[in-house]
């Protein structure tokens, strides 16, 4: 884990409605032994139980975005199987939301949308959301209130398309 990582995580848990695995693994097919190239260990999955959303967050100060580029393009690629497996092995409600949520640098959040587009998918229930973004910048703890955080705080420093 990352020294920003841990920021984010306790930026997760800081909102009380809000329960943290960190380093989840998740695995398209069910088994005891990950299968190549159908399994990722996501940074940290947020299930906030006020929206009733996952979220699968991501966490990088990559200048490039490569990597991040490259796991969104695989999620979005395998979107209704990906859910699937967080209700089978993580118990997810199925009529709860799935996100993907990236925190990176302000500067950086032009190049992931030039980067990045949700393509390629048969019906619009398969398609991947666009992830939600936080600046690594506003999630330093000095900037919001350890014990509780709320979602509504952030709506200058968060955005969705």
């Amino acid at each position: 884990m990352d020294y920003f990582q841990g920021v984010v995580t306790e930026f997760l848990r800081a909102n009380r409605a809000t329960f943290v695995n960190s380093e989840c693994l998740i695995q398209l097919e069910e088994g005891h032994v990950p299968a190549k190239g159908s399994h990722w260990y996501c940074d940290a999955v947020a299930a906030n139980l006020a929206e009733s959303t996952v979220y699968l967050c991501e966490v990088t100060y990559s200048a490039s975005l490569q990597a991040l580029v490259k796991r969104l393009t695989s999620w979005a690629a395998n979107w209704p199987s990906l859910k699937r497996s967080l209700w089978r092995d993580c118990c997810v409600p199925e009529q709860w939301s799935v996100v993907p949520w990236v925190f990176i640098p302000k500067d950086r959040e032009s190049l992931l949308r030039r980067k990045f587009v949700v393509q390629n998918v048969k019906t619009t229930s398969d398609l991947m959301p666009f992830p939600k973004v936080t600046h690594l910048e506003d999630v330093v703890p000095w900037k919001y209130p350890s014990w509780d955080r709320k979602l509504e705080e952030l709506s200058d420093t968060t955005t969705t398309v």
